[in-house]
C-alpha cells in the first residue's frame, strides 16, 4: 500500500492502540473509509487514531469493539491512552490486573493503591500536585481511577489477593491522625476478607528480605504469569513466565519470612492504639 505508515506499538500507548486497530481492520479486509463508515466517522479520523495522531475516546473504542466483534479488547487497550497521570507501563498493567485470578504485591513506604482509602489517596495526590509533578486535573484522574481499580477486585468471583507490606508502609504518617487511623482500620477489614491474605515484613527481617523494591505479580485464569515493577521513570511489564517464576519464588520466600496474618493484624492494632 502506498504511503502506509509503519507503526511502532512500543512507542506509546496511542501507538499500541493504533497498531491493534489497524491489525483488526486488516484482518477483515476493510479500508479506513469502510471502517469509518461503520463507526459513523470519517476515514481520516480512523487514520489519525491508527497513527497515534489522535487518541481514542472511550466511545470510539467501545464502538470499534462492537463493529469489529472484539468484546472489550480495544476498550481495555484505550484506557492506557487516557490515563495520562500514570507512569508509563502501569495503565497496561491495570488491564491485566482487572482480569487476574490471583494478585500478589509487595509494597514499600506507602499503602498500595488497591488498599488506599479515598482520604489517604487524596493526601498523596495533593502533595504530587503541590510539587508540580502532576496537574490538578491529573490528580482528579488518579483519584477516580483508584475507585475503578478497587471495584474490579470486588468482581464475582473475586480474585485471590496476597499483600505483603513493608513495615515502613504502616509507620510513615500520611495526612492527619484521623486519615491514618481510617487507613489502618481499612487494612484490618481487608485482612478479614475470605479471598485475601495480609502480611507485614518487619524491619527486623534485615538481610533475610528477598525483595527490596515494590513488586506486583499476576496469575491469569490461564495460569500464565505476569510481573510489574517500577523505576523512577517508567514501569516494566514482564509477560514471559520463565522470567516471572524466579520473582514468584522470591515472593513466596518473603511470605515465609514475614509475620503471619494474625501477627500482622496485631501490629496494625498496636499502631492504631499509639503503642510501638
Amino acid at each position: 500500500m502506498v504511503n502506509r505508515k509503519e507503526l511502532d506499538p512500543d512507542k506509546s500507548p496511542s501507538a499500541s492502540f493504533g497498531q491493534l486497530l489497524r491489525a483488526l481492520r486488516d484482518e477483515r479486509g476493510w479500508t479506513q473509509e469502510e471502517l469509518g463508515e461503520r463507526l459513523g466517522c470519517s476515514g481520516t479520523h480512523v487514520s489519525a487514531v491508527e497513527t497515534g495522531r489522535r487518541p481514542p475516546t472511550a466511545r470510539f473504542a467501545a464502538n470499534a469493539d462492537r463493529v469489529l466483534g472484539t468484546g472489550d479488547r480495544l476498550t481495555r487497550r484505550s484506557r492506557a491512552v487516557r490515563y495520562t497521570a500514570l507512569i508509563d507501563g502501569f495503565p497496561e498493567y491495570l488491564t491485566y490486573e482487572a482480569r487476574a485470578a490471583e494478585v500478589r504485591l509487595y509494597e514499600v513506604g506507602v499503602i498500595p493503591g488497591i488498599l488506599q482509602t479515598p482520604e489517604y489517596a487524596a493526601v498523596l495526590t495533593a502533595r504530587e500536585v503541590e510539587r508540580g509533578a502532576i496537574a490538578p486535573d491529573q490528580g482528579d484522574e488518579r483519584n477516580a481511577l483508584l475507585a475503578v481499580r478497587q471495584a474490579t477486585l470486588q468482581r464475582t468471583p473475586p480474585p485471590l489477593v496476597f499483600v505483603v507490606l513493608d513495615e515502613s508502609c504502616l509507620r510513615r504518617p500520611v495526612g492527619s491522625h484521623a486519615v491514618m487511623e481510617a487507613q489502618l482500620a481499612c487494612l484490618i477489614t481487608f485482612a478479614g476478607l475470605p479471598n485475601t491474605v495480609l502480611q507485614v515484613a518487619p524491619f527486623d527481617m534485615g538481610d533475610r528480605r528477598p525483595l527490596n523494591l515494590p513488586l506486583y505479580i499476576l496469575t491469569m485464569e490461564s495460569r500464565s504469569l505476569l510481573s510489574y515493577a517500577e523505576s523512577a521513570q517508567r514501569g516494566q511489564l514482564e509477560r514471559e513466565s520463565t522470567s516471572v517464576v524466579p520473582l514468584l519464588t522470591a515472593y513466596h520466600q518473603l511470605q515465609a519470612e514475614a509475620l503471619s496474618q494474625a501477627a500482622s493484624v496485631a501490629m496494625i492494632n498496636q499502631l492504631r492504639k499509639g503503642t510501638p
